[in-house]
């Protein structure tokens, strides 16, 4: 699964590196090096604009989470931060949203944990390891979003009345994320972006061919402080690297 990452690049380096035409600058999202579920985060995503029917581009915060148009409470949401490739085409939870709305969430890396066996003198624990791009660059996790009505509020129009989540595909781990933890999220190289964004992209098959190759390799792995379990704590010093006494 994925249940963590770190997402600290700027809106306005995202909106250059995904070619992002519409964005309102007043929506803003602090750095985050301990992402957690249902925290809001930055996506990427087309929209039809039902004025012009023209295709736009946008960088918007979406809440981590899905909660289908169905549910009844925003809660369902913090149980649903994950679709697994093998089923999301088929989910009922999922399968509309793969369909007409896909999304990239913006991610520097992510963080898996590994299973510590206990031995004489040491308890059981798991040791968190951060996983990323050996070059650095910016990881386009594979997403869907969908738009969820709370019906306690009357106005359509009022503030909290529509919410706006999402879900991070995920599939068997491979590369570096392999030897930490069996899941890993799916990340969409770059010249399959506009493929998966296309609203009017519709063939189950072509879409899921997208999906085939986890985050295209090159990944680093590391173990980093335990800090990062808690998700109260924020900040760089997550990426430190773990004392070699609790690797």
């Amino acid at each position: 699964m994925c249940g963590r990452y770190v997402s600290t690049r700027r809106p306005q380096d995202l909106a250059g590196v995904f070619d992002v035409t519409s964005w309102d600058p007043a929506q803003e999202l602090a750095p985050s090096w301990n992402v957690a579920p249902t925290d809001d985060v930055w996506s990427v995503l087309e929209r039809v604009e039902r004025d012009t029917g023209e295709i736009t581009r946008q960088l918007r915060p979406l809440r981590w989470g899905l909660v289908p148009s169905w549910a009844k409470s925003l809660n369902v949401g913090a149980k649903m931060i994950n679709a697994r490739v093998e089923t999301v085409a088929e989910k009922p939870a999922y399968r509309r949203a793969f369909a007409k709305r896909r999304c990239l969430l913006p991610a520097d890396g992510f963080y898996e944990w590994q299973a510590i066996a206990a031995t004489e003198t040491t308890k059981a624990r798991k040791q968190p390891y951060f996983i990323s791009p050996e070059d650095g660059r910016v990881m386009a996790l594979a997403g869907l979003y969908e738009y969820w009505r709370d019906p306690d509020v009357s106005d359509d129009d009022a503030p909290g009345a529509w919410w706006m989540t999402c879900t991070i595909i995920t599939t068997e781990a491979t590369d570096a994320a392999g030897h930490v933890h069996p899941r890993m999220p799916l990340a969409i190289a770059p010249a399959d972006w506009n493929a998966w964004l296309d609203p009017d992209h519709h063939d189950a098959d072509e879409l899921r061919a997208l999906l085939a190759a986890p985050a295209a390799g090159h990944l680093n792995s590391r173990a980093v402080s335990t800090a990062v379990n808690n998700v109260r704590n924020n900040g760089p010093h997550l990426l430190d690297a773990a004392d070699d006494d609790h690797v």
